[in-house]
């Protein structure tokens, strides 16, 4: 049985909390001379980017590469899908060549969750990012942040993020990256509010496990967690806020917002960061600030993720076909 990880809503607090556990030990891979492990060798994962991404990618295959798997990476660019292959045929192409997973962001919702369900392929599909829809690894490396600065690298073992109070900030409705949070911190026992304009906020955001907010003065102060999101320009078609200066004195954070926040929280941005804009050059340059942290822990959770996956380990799930599956078998 194949298994695949699409959506952050699949993992169980035991997958999660797995996951993240696995992630503090291959954090200390980091820390040797020679940063290896043969965990993977021999196996072949391919980065299947049909969108640009820097800092995704180059992790996905850090981690790749750190756990001695063969990588290949697909561009769509220079590729013949700019001829007009389609996503079957590309993935027939993979499997012809024997490749064990694939790691694929894609444009249009849903296409991972339609490669690993399809049968083009026999290989572990892991979603590193599909239009607005999720970006699992994403959300697990956002937690485990989390964990580590407000639980500690040692105690947070095992532990969730019950009771922790969370604030994402901006374009929630163009974000794959704020549905991912919102689904996985809520798996894991944190209390999350989503604050943003009401033009940026998707239609049925009422069914989402979570609180609704247009004021972000009233709640910075409760907050342990500050999650600020970049204005996704390039997936809008009409104006949603009147000007950015506008946008920014209202969903902006700036040193005088981040003097209300408690001691202990923390600011996080998932990158690409807007200066200027969702977040000033102040509090992106402070200690406060976790976004280089973030990129850092991406390559563990992807270590983590792609080991976990592909190297024998067994998961308990939620019963639906699209998440990490319950049983391996080798190819």
């Amino acid at each position: 049985m194949q298994r695949h990880l699409i959506s952050a809503a699949d993992l169980t607090r035991d997958d999660a909390i797995r996951i993240l556990d696995t992630a503090e030990e291959m954090s200390r891979v980091a820390d040797r001379p020679i940063k290896k492990l043969p965990t993977l060798r021999g196996r072949t994962i391919v980065n299947l980017f049909f969108e640009d991404s820097t800092r995704t990618r180059i992790s996905f295959e850090a981690a790749e590469k750190r756990l001695s798997a063969d990588v290949i990476n697909f561009s769509a660019k220079g590729s013949s899908v700019s001829k007009g292959e389609s996503l079957k045929d590309t993935a027939q192409t993979l499997e012809a060549m024997g490749v064990d997973a694939v790691v694929i962001r894609h444009g249009a919702s849903g296409a991972p969750y339609r490669l690993a369900n399809s049968g083009w392929i026999d290989a572990a599909v892991v979603n590193a990012g599909d239009g607005t829809h999720q970006h699992p690894t994403q959300a697990l490396l956002d937690a485990f942040t989390m964990r580590r600065r407000l639980v500690g690298r040692d105690a947070g073992l095992g532990q969730d993020l019950d009771g922790r109070r969370i604030t994402i900030v901006g374009d929630i409705l163009h974000s794959r990256v704020a549905r991912s949070n919102v689904d996985l911190l809520h798996t894991l026992g944190a209390e999350v509010t989503l604050v943003a304009p009401p033009t940026l906020l998707p239609v049925g955001i009422e069914s989402w496990p979570c609180e609704i907010s247009y004021d972000l003065d009233a709640t910075l102060p409760k907050s342990d967690a500050v999650m600020m999101l970049r204005v996704q320009r390039e997936r809008m078609n009409a104006a949603f806020f009147p000007t950015e200066r506008e946008y920014s004195r209202r969903y902006g954070l700036d040193g005088e917002r981040m003097a209300r926040m408690p001691e202990h929280s923390i600011v996080m941005h998932p990158g690409p960061m807007v200066r200027g804009m969702e977040i000033t050059a102040e509090v992106a340059d402070s200690d406060r600030c976790t976004a280089i942290e973030q990129v850092a822990n991406g390559v563990s959770i992807r270590m983590a993720v792609l080991y976990l996956l592909l190297g024998g380990a067994v998961f308990e799930t939620k019963n639906v076909p699209d998440t990490l599956q319950t049983r391996t078998e080798e190819k």
